[in-house]
């Protein structure tokens, strides 16, 4: 998390919180939600953190990096959600996952993460558990 905290406050990400999901998901252990201020700032953040992993030895799988208005990055063991300020507040993931016992956080006053994708089929699509709880997340945001 440290890494993706850092990549994401380095690049100017906005509004940065990180979810303990330890013991909470078969999928991750955390998860960063984070805002850009476009949709090619946020394709920017996205570029940056999947270089930045990639670089620390991970392999992360990307959704949602044509359209830029909410990309999912999975990096193993947290799953990053970077997104438009707008499409943000309609999904609000942190209301959803902040249920009793899994704390959310503020990390700093500007911050950013990388998520999936904007719509459900872009994440029916994916291969992956992640992006399959994705597109739950969505059905449930709506």
């Amino acid at each position: 998390v440290g890494l993706i905290e850092a990549s994401l406050a380095d690049h100017k990400a906005e509004d940065l919180v990180a979810i303990d999901l330890a013991g909470k998901t078969d999928y991750a252990d955390a998860m960063v939600i984070a805002s850009g201020q476009s949709a090619r700032h946020v394709g920017a953040l996205a570029d940056h953190l999947v270089a930045a992993l990639k670089g620390a030895g991970l392999r992360p799988s990307v959704e949602g990096a044509t359209q830029c208005d909410w990309v999912l990055i999975d990096a193993g063991d947290v799953v990053v959600h970077l997104f438009r300020p707008e499409v943000r507040a309609f999904y609000n993931l942190e209301k959803m996952w902040g249920l009793p016992g899994v704390p959310a956080r503020p990390v700093g006053s500007t911050a950013g993460a990388m998520t999936a994708t904007s719509s459900p089929a872009v994440a029916s699509r994916a291969g992956s558990s992640v992006a399959s709880t994705a597109q739950g997340v969505m059905a449930v945001a709506r």
